[in-house]
Parts: structure tokens; sequence; C-alpha cells
């Protein structure tokens, strides 16, 4: 069960999945039930006429209920991951995390139904019979032959939309990996030899789907654990692995893989030796697609072919072979139209969006994800990134036009460019905000130093680290304090091998490091004798000291003891940034209705305009690092003039000056805070602000405001926190804060990496 699972990463995801609270999702309700009458409108007498309107015309269902917007991830549990027949109730986190990748990616609602039923009969009665519950089922996770049945039956019974994404959604990338090979291989596909490894339910619904494309069925030869795929084999055989037997003596991969074109791996690590991959044919596709090791390891395909297009299941890889590119928005686009079916010509338009995505210039946003170079369309990027938040407005409106041509559109979309706009608005409050960084901090990994080494959170962060390759981790701590704890918390990682330790009792350097704090605090009124002190006893002044000296590129502290005090070591040692005339702090809070980066939240009292328009300034560089366009409002209970308080007019004189300084910016203000949000209050105020949508960076005109509104948006928005960002410093150095959790290091650490790329 799932050996390549460390023993750290096995215990973190159950602590994950137990707390707060058990599992992964909860029920919300979306009206409001604060009296009376609203009761009386949710459920009886009021919910009577709901149910008249739907029982005169069922198509009211989509607009008085959630079931236009609703999924059941439906799952018998035979075929879980890599855990194999676990069973149903095994297999529930699993459907509850198909769920959030739903809502998080698409906005879909999902009810995980985890089923005890193993007859294809028995799976699709009880199917079947939830139709009036849901929009549409993804099937998930049923073992081959079983799956193709249950499908199949299910199409022809239900008039809702039914998708088996471990077939439908790998063969839909795969599709369009293919399409995009071919392209640059000047190729047609009617003229390719195909061989696989596998043949479960993904791997034959790739073939069937290229054959759709145009493949030959001649051309394609099929091998499982049981060798080649041929007429007269007995064993480990069914209707649908049948279509594809070869009248061949041949019976081993080896043999069958010469002159191939194109290899589809869907079975076990290690199974395409390099001398196979040498007998295919010019520019071979590789889809090495067995997780988490691939049938050959992309370095080993790419000694024996240079030439070689190499896609694999990998995140650590070019070419990711992931279903969360298309699940969630093909379902969007279904759902929106009300379809009935998705059919081959939706497949198809989806598999055409993704490819078309592939080759269109970059966007600017997956640009910033990855520090701004990104991969052209070539070998190296046949599939687009994760990142792109062009797939859902590409994919869902193909899919759902494709349903509208063929006629299994029961609401058809009136305004294509209102819909659009719609999926855009989705995008600005997805919450993977952090992925562009974690992506970029993969690329190329710095040095970053974690003063309180010997803190669980941190130790457990710096596992985290180090499993995800975000950050080179240096701890200060004393060893053996620093191992004993590791120990305890069940940790694998190892001092001197997975992390660098800095001992502040006895560090070889610990004289340098003395010379090093004079030089730059001496005059600010550190003593010799103080400096010797601090030096053994700080590990915020030996972080920042590493990070002075080059032996570390981004540090992290404040963990324990007050800000102030580690700000006054950080200001000291590393220092300001050149043209920076005082520090700032930024937070970002990452909110269901969107993300929001509010300053200063923790060091500048009462900041003149000049400081307001300088702080402004920071913030922006640093939200473009997350892959944002900084929308800027700056913040007052003045609404464009409406009040002459001398906090309006410094706030109103900070716009004037980024005027001036940064014209470029989209950027407004004085403004009241709902203005700042709902455009439509805004306009009502000033129809020509500058700013459009609504505001993703709020700066507050004092630090009483920054705080009381991060703490009360953080509270009552139930939102996660990320920070504070410290703005102008020198080199990178971040101060957390007491409460922060093992989680939001790793994220600082990610944020940390980025600008460090930056400042290289």
């Amino acid at each position: 069960m799932a050996s390549y699972i460390s023993e750290d990463l096995r215990s973190g995801a159950l602590v994950y999945h137990r707390l707060p609270k058990p599992g992964k999702l909860e029920i919300q309700a979306t009206k409001p039930l604060g009296n009376q009458r609203d009761l009386a409108l949710a459920y009886t007498p009021g919910v009577a006429a709901a149910c008249e309107a739907i029982a005169a015309d069922p198509l009211q269902a989509a607009e008085l209920t959630i079931r236009a917007n609703l999924v059941g991830v439906v799952s018998n549990g035979t075929a879980v991951l890599g855990l194999g027949n676990i069973g149903p109730l095994a297999g529930k986190p699993v459907m509850e995390g198909k769920a959030v990748l739903f809502k998080k990616f698409a906005g879909i609602d999902v009810f995980d139904i985890e089923i005890d039923a193993e007859t294809v009969e028995r799976m699709v009665e009880v199917i079947s019979a939830l139709e009036p519950t849901f929009g549409g089922i993804n099937l998930e996770d049923i073992k081959a032959p079983e799956c193709f049945e249950v499908e199949k039956r299910l199409r022809e019974r239900m008039k809702i939309p039914v998708f088996h994404d471990d077939q439908h959604g790998t063969a839909i990338i795969v599709g369009a990996a293919v399409r995009n090979a071919l392209e640059i291989g000047n190729r047609k596909i009617a003229d390719l030899k195909i061989v696989t490894s596998g043949a479960g339910a993904a791997a034959l619904a790739c073939l069937n789907l290229l054959v759709t494309l145009g493949a030959k069925r001649e051309n394609i030869w099929v091998t499982d654990i049981d060798g080649v795929v041929y007429e007269g084999r007995n064993t480990l055989m069914d209707p649908y692995k049948e279509i594809y037997a070869q009248k061949t003596d041949k019976r081993t991969l080896d043999e069958v893989i010469d002159g191939a074109h194109i290899f589809l791996g869907l079975s076990a690590g290690g199974v395409l030796k390099p001398e196979m991959v040498k007998k295919m044919a010019d520019k071979p596709l590789i889809l090495a697609l067995a997780n988490p090791s691939p049938e050959i390891m992309p370095e080993e395909a790419r000694a024996a072919r240079p030439d070689a297009m190499i896609c694999t299941g990998r995140s650590d890889f070019p070419n990711q072979v992931n279903n969360v590119l298309c699940f969630p928005y093909i379902f969007r686009g279904a759902l929106d139209v009300g379809a009935t079916d998705i059919n081959a010509e939706m497949k198809m338009a989806a598999v055409e969006a993704i490819a078309a995505l592939a080759r269109e210039t970059p966007s600017d946003v997956v640009a910033r994800a990855y520090g701004g170079e990104t991969r052209a369309f070539g070998p190296e990027s046949l599939i687009p990134s994760p990142f792109d938040p062009r797939l859902i407005l590409r994919i869902a409106p193909a899919v759902a036009k494709a349903a509208m041509a063929t006629g299994v559109a029961t609401r058809p979309i009136k305004s294509f460019e209102a819909y659009e706009d719609q999926l855009d608005y989705f995008v600005f409050r997805s919450g993977f905000i952090m992925r562009p960084l974690f992506a970029r901090a993969k690329q190329s990994m710095k040095r970053v130093i974690y003063a309180e080494g010997e803190d669980e959170r941190v130790l457990r962060a710096v596992q985290a680290v180090v499993e995800e390759g975000i950050a080179k981790p240096i701890v200060v701590g004393r060893p053996s304090v620093v191992e004993s704890r590791i120990k305890r918390f069940g940790l694998s990682i190892k001092p001197g091998t997975s992390f660098e330790i800095i001992n502040p009792e006895d560090d070889p350097r610990y004289r340098d490091f003395v010379r090093t704090y004079m030089d730059v605090a001496g005059r600010r009124g550190v003593t010799p004798d103080a400096a010797r002190t601090l030096v053994r006893t700080h590990p915020t002044v030996i972080a920042a000291l590493a990070v002075h000296r080059g032996e570390a590129d981004a540090m992290l502290c404040g963990i324990e003891g007050r800000f102030t005090r580690h700000l006054r070591q950080v200001r000291d040692i590393i220092g300001l940034a050149p043209g920076v005339k005082e520090l700032a702090a930024m937070s970002l809070l990452i909110t269901p209705k969107g993300n929001f980066f509010i300053c200063d939240t923790q060091i500048q009292t009462e900041p003149s305009a000049a400081d307001l328009a300088e702080m402004t300034v920071l913030a922006a560089a640093h939200v473009r690092r997350f892959g944002l366009e900084p929308r800027i409002a700056l913040l007052s209970h003045s609404n464009f003039g409406s009040h002459e308080t001398l906090s309006a007019k410094r706030v109103r004189m900070a716009v004037e000056l980024l005027r001036e300084r940064a014209p470029m910016l989209e950027v407004d203000g004085e403004m009241q805070a709902d203005a700042a949000l709902v455009e439509d209050i805004r306009k009502r105020s000033l129809p020509n602000s500058r700013l459009e949508g609504a505001a993703n960076v709020l700066v507050m005109p004092d630090l009483d405001a920054a705080d009381i509104a991060y703490n009360m948006i953080k509270v009552l928005g139930d939102a996660l926190p990320v920070g504070p960002i410290l703005m102008g410093t020198a080199k990178p150095a971040h101060i957390l804060g007491p409460s922060v959790t093992a989680r939001g290091i790793v994220n600082m650490t990610a944020v940390a990496v980025a600008e460090a790329q930056v400042e290289a």
C-alpha cells in the first residue's frame, strides 16, 4: 500500500485529514437564515413554490436548486490510485480530494458517493437512481473491464453527463500531446506505429481516442503484464482489449518497440529500457505516465534518444499529463449548457482547445510564475502549464459550443462574451495563488535559513521543503536538540544531508560572524562584548549575518519573541534596499472571495504620503511574483474627496505621488473599502476611476486600520494568511510571528525563494 510514501508524509497526511475537522469537505448554506421569514422562504411553507415550479417544468431545477452545478463523484473503491481494490470506505479520502479539485479549479460543487457494489448490474442500478440529484456523474477508481460497461450502460440510461475520468481525462491530455507532437514532427497520425505498456482503463481509452483522431488499429501494439496482446491469447483478456489484438508471434515489449513513433506507458516504473528507446523511430513521443516512477526516467530517455519528446505524470518534469488539466473544465462547460452527455465531439473539442493553448504565446501570468522564463511551444512544451489561467477560458467554452452544436445542450449559452467574463471572474477568485511561487522555487532552489531551527513547526516545514524541492534549508539550532526533536516528531530529514545546520554554541565561523556584526552595526550601539553575546544567543542575528555574508540567500525568523526586536536586528544587519527610505510589511489573505494583499500590517504607525507611495510600489513588485497584476486601492474613510481630514489628504497626496513615480500602475484612491472591492459602488462615486474591477491590493492609511482589517478578514472571511512579507530589505528577510503554522512557514519559504531569485 503506497510504499513510496515516507513515514513523515504519511503522518502529516493523517494529521491534515484529521484536524481541525475530520475530512476535507463541509456543506455551507448559500442563503441567509437569519430570521423567521428566511426560514419560511427556505423551508416550509415557501419551499413549496420551488417544488411546484419544478414539477411543472423540470428545467426550473437548474435555476431553483444546486443541481446544475452539482456533480456526483462515484466510486466502488475497486481500483483506488495505486492501492488497488481497497473498498469504498477506504477510497473515500480520494473522492473527497477529487471533490476539492472540482471546487477549487472550476467552482463545481460535489457530493462524493462511495457505493458498496462490485457487479456491473448493481453499480448501474445504484448510480442511475441518483440522476435527480446531480447535473453530472464523475465515475472514479472503478476497475477494468467493469468500468467500461458501467459507463456505457449509464450513458444509455441517464440524461446527464457520465464521465469516467480515469479513462477519458487521461486520454484527452494524451490526445493533446499527440496532436502537438504530430505538428512538431510534421507527421500524420495514420502513419504512426503506437506501442503501449499497460492495457487498463486509461490506456484503452487513450487508444480509442487516438483512433478517433485517425490512428489505424493495425498500427497499434498493446502489451500488458502478460506480454503482447495477440490473437488467440486466453489470459487476462476482455472484449475491450481484444479489439487491439495483433496477429503475431511476437510476445514482449522489446520485440514490438522497433520503429515505434509513440510509446504510451500506463503500467509500472522501469519497464521501458534505454536500449528499447534506441530502436524507436525518429523524434519519438514517449508518454511514460506511471506514477511516481515512470516507465523510463526522462534523463534516461533523453540520453538514449536526444530527439525524443517526453511526457510523464510527474510535476517535476516538463509535459506533465495530469487529468486536472481537463476534467474540471470539461464538466464546467457541460454543466453550464445543461448537457445530457459528454460525447465524442465534446472530448475532441477539449483535445483541440488544450493543444491550441500550448501553441499560444505563454501568458504573462505563466511567465511571472516561472520567473520570466517560459517554454515556447516545442518538444518540452506540448501541454499547457497547469498554472495557465486560460485553461478554463479555453476548454469550458469549447466544450459548451460542442455540446450546443451536437444537440445535447438543454440550456444553450446566449452570449459567450458574457460567459467568458463569468469564467474570468472565477479565475480571480481561485485559491491557488501559491502555485506559481512553488513552481518557480523548484526551478532554481535557493538557500533559506530558519532562525528558530529547534521549533517543531520549523522542522516540519523543513521536511516539507525538502520533499517538495523548493529550497535548500539551513537551520540555526543546537545539533543535539534538533536531532532529538526530529526523532520525537517522526521526521526523516537528516542534519548535514537534508539540510545544513549552524550551531550557535560551536560554529567555526563564530569570530567571522562577530567581525561582520561589528562592521555593520558597530555604529548603531552594538559593542564588541554585545556582538559576541548576540552571535551566541540570538538566532535572528546569526541568520541575518549569514544572509548578509552571502552564506544564505534568504531568511525566515520571528516565531519566538516580539516582531520589533527581530525587525531591529534585520534592519541593522541586512539593511534597506537602495533607494528605500523605510521598511513596510504586507500580508496576503486567501479568501473564498479572492486573494487580497493588505499593507502596512506591521511597521509604519502613521505613514506619510511619501511612505504610502513607496510601500505601494514595493507591494506591486511582490504581487507580480504571485503571477497577478496588482490592482491597488489606497483606502480611507473618505471617498474621492468627500472628507478633508488630515488622513484623507495624506492618502490623496500619496495617489498624486504615484501618478508621477509609477504612472503605469493601476492604482486609485482615496476611497472607502466597499468602493475598492465593488466596481459598481466605485463608479457611482467616480465613473472615471483608473481602477477596474475589484482591487487586490489594499493600502491602509495607518497601522491601526491595517491590523484591524487584516485580523477581521482573517477570522470572519475564513481566510488563509500568508506573511507578513517584509518589503524594502536589501536581501530577502521575513519576520513571521508566533502564530505561524508549519504550512505558513512553507508558504513563506516559497515567497522568500521567489524574491531571492530576482535578487540573484
